[in-house]
Protein backbone atom coordinates (compact mmCIF):
# COMPACT_ATOMS: atom_id res chain seq x y z
CA UNK A 1 0.00 0.00 0.00
CA UNK A 2 1.45 3.66 -1.53
CA UNK A 3 1.01 6.33 1.19
CA UNK A 4 -0.42 9.51 -0.76
CA UNK A 5 2.09 12.82 -1.04
CA UNK A 6 -0.76 14.42 1.46
CA UNK A 7 0.02 11.57 4.05
CA UNK A 8 3.89 12.12 3.41
CA UNK A 9 3.32 15.52 4.30
CA UNK A 10 1.09 15.18 7.06
CA UNK A 11 3.90 13.12 9.21
CA UNK A 12 6.86 15.49 8.18
CA UNK A 13 5.08 18.34 9.35
CA UNK A 14 4.28 16.24 12.25
CA UNK A 15 7.65 15.40 13.18
CA UNK A 16 8.73 18.65 12.81
CA UNK A 17 6.21 20.31 14.84
CA UNK A 18 7.09 17.41 17.73
CA UNK A 19 10.92 18.62 17.18
CA UNK A 20 10.08 22.22 17.79
CA UNK A 21 8.25 21.26 20.86
CA UNK A 22 11.16 19.39 22.10
CA UNK A 23 13.75 21.69 21.07
CA UNK A 24 11.66 24.87 23.08
CA UNK A 25 11.70 22.58 26.10
CA UNK A 26 15.23 21.89 25.91
CA UNK A 27 16.12 25.88 25.38
CA UNK A 28 13.55 26.68 28.18
CA UNK A 29 15.33 23.87 30.49
CA UNK A 30 18.50 26.12 29.31
CA UNK A 31 17.34 29.43 30.12
CA UNK A 32 15.89 28.54 33.66
CA UNK A 33 19.04 26.97 34.65
CA UNK A 34 21.57 29.43 33.49
CA UNK A 35 19.83 31.94 35.57
CA UNK A 36 21.85 30.55 38.62
CA UNK A 37 24.67 28.60 36.52
CA UNK A 38 25.83 31.72 35.01
CA UNK A 39 27.37 32.79 38.52
CA UNK A 40 28.87 29.44 38.90
CA UNK A 41 30.26 28.89 35.43
CA UNK A 42 31.36 32.95 34.97
CA UNK A 43 32.54 33.42 39.12
CA UNK A 44 35.66 34.95 38.54
CA UNK A 45 35.68 38.68 39.81
CA UNK A 46 32.54 37.97 42.00
CA UNK A 47 32.58 38.36 45.61
CA UNK A 48 33.08 34.42 46.71
CA UNK A 49 32.92 33.53 50.56
CA UNK A 50 31.09 30.91 52.87
CA UNK A 51 27.57 30.54 54.34
CA UNK A 52 26.41 29.10 57.24
CA UNK A 53 22.52 29.00 57.65
CA UNK A 54 20.93 30.14 60.62
CA UNK A 55 17.21 30.12 59.68
CA UNK A 56 15.04 28.49 57.32
CA UNK A 57 12.07 29.52 55.57
CA UNK A 58 9.49 28.42 53.29
CA UNK A 59 11.40 29.39 50.03
CA UNK A 60 14.38 30.92 51.45
CA UNK A 61 16.97 30.04 54.18
CA UNK A 62 19.19 33.28 55.39
CA UNK A 63 22.64 33.01 57.04
CA UNK A 64 25.90 34.52 57.95
CA UNK A 65 28.29 35.33 54.74
CA UNK A 66 32.19 35.09 55.81
CA UNK A 67 34.39 36.13 52.76
CA UNK A 68 37.09 34.74 51.36
CA UNK A 69 39.09 37.45 50.09
CA UNK A 70 38.42 40.86 49.94
CA UNK A 71 34.85 41.45 49.80
CA UNK A 72 33.22 42.18 53.23
CA UNK A 73 31.46 40.17 55.41
CA UNK A 74 27.85 40.71 55.93
CA UNK A 75 25.81 39.45 58.76
CA UNK A 76 22.90 38.57 56.60
CA UNK A 77 22.22 36.76 53.11
CA UNK A 78 19.70 34.85 51.20
CA UNK A 79 20.00 31.39 49.70
CA UNK A 80 17.24 29.66 47.89
CA UNK A 81 15.89 26.86 49.79
CA UNK A 82 16.52 22.90 48.86
CA UNK A 83 16.15 19.89 50.67
CA UNK A 84 20.47 19.98 51.01
CA UNK A 85 20.36 23.41 52.99
CA UNK A 86 19.12 22.88 56.42
CA UNK A 87 19.91 24.99 59.70
CA UNK A 88 23.33 24.75 60.83
CA UNK A 89 24.93 23.89 56.98
CA UNK A 90 28.26 25.80 56.27
CA UNK A 91 28.64 25.48 52.52
CA UNK A 92 31.18 28.25 49.46
CA UNK A 93 28.79 30.53 47.89
CA UNK A 94 29.05 33.39 45.40
CA UNK A 95 27.13 36.48 45.72
CA UNK A 96 24.79 37.99 42.88
CA UNK A 97 26.26 41.44 41.88
CA UNK A 98 24.75 43.89 43.26
CA UNK A 99 22.15 42.15 46.04
CA UNK A 100 22.65 39.82 49.34
CA UNK A 101 21.61 36.63 47.28
CA UNK A 102 24.02 34.19 47.27
CA UNK A 103 24.56 30.94 45.22
CA UNK A 104 25.77 27.74 46.34
CA UNK A 105 29.37 27.20 44.58
CA UNK A 106 31.59 24.33 44.18
CA UNK A 107 29.98 20.77 42.20
CA UNK A 108 26.68 20.34 44.54
CA UNK A 109 26.05 24.00 43.65
CA UNK A 110 26.81 23.52 39.79
CA UNK A 111 24.87 20.48 39.18
CA UNK A 112 21.84 21.94 41.22
CA UNK A 113 21.89 24.99 38.90
CA UNK A 114 21.44 22.61 36.47
CA UNK A 115 18.55 20.76 37.67
CA UNK A 116 15.78 22.47 35.51
CA UNK A 117 17.61 21.09 32.32
CA UNK A 118 17.76 17.68 33.51
CA UNK A 119 13.98 17.64 34.00
CA UNK A 120 14.09 19.41 30.66
CA UNK A 121 15.40 16.59 29.34
CA UNK A 122 13.40 14.21 30.17
CA UNK A 123 10.69 15.33 29.04
CA UNK A 124 12.18 16.16 25.74
CA UNK A 125 13.01 12.47 25.66
CA UNK A 126 9.74 11.63 25.43
CA UNK A 127 8.61 13.75 23.12
CA UNK A 128 11.57 13.13 21.00
CA UNK A 129 10.89 8.84 21.10
CA UNK A 130 7.48 9.54 20.85
CA UNK A 131 6.37 12.23 17.99
CA UNK A 132 9.91 12.44 16.37
CA UNK A 133 10.12 8.57 15.99
CA UNK A 134 13.81 9.08 17.16
CA UNK A 135 14.11 5.82 19.99
CA UNK A 136 17.85 5.88 19.99
CA UNK A 137 18.38 9.84 21.05
CA UNK A 138 15.34 9.81 22.70
CA UNK A 139 17.22 7.15 25.51
CA UNK A 140 20.10 9.48 24.86
CA UNK A 141 19.07 12.74 25.88
CA UNK A 142 16.40 10.97 28.61
CA UNK A 143 19.77 9.04 30.04
CA UNK A 144 21.42 11.95 30.11
CA UNK A 145 18.97 13.89 31.97
CA UNK A 146 18.31 11.39 34.34
CA UNK A 147 22.24 10.75 34.97
CA UNK A 148 22.27 14.90 36.03
CA UNK A 149 19.12 14.66 38.40
CA UNK A 150 20.62 11.58 39.92
CA UNK A 151 24.76 13.33 40.18
CA UNK A 152 22.47 16.16 41.69
CA UNK A 153 20.99 14.10 44.39
CA UNK A 154 23.89 12.26 44.91
CA UNK A 155 26.00 15.46 45.53
CA UNK A 156 23.96 17.08 47.24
Amino acid sequence: MKRSGSRRAAVVGLRAVMGLVALVLLVAGVWSSWDAAHHIVLAQGREHGTVTVTECGAETCTGRYEPDAMSAARARVVVERSVAVAEGDRFPVVVRPGTDVVVRTGVPGFLHAWVPLGGAMVLAALVIGGGVRMPRTAWGVGTAGAALLVATFVAL
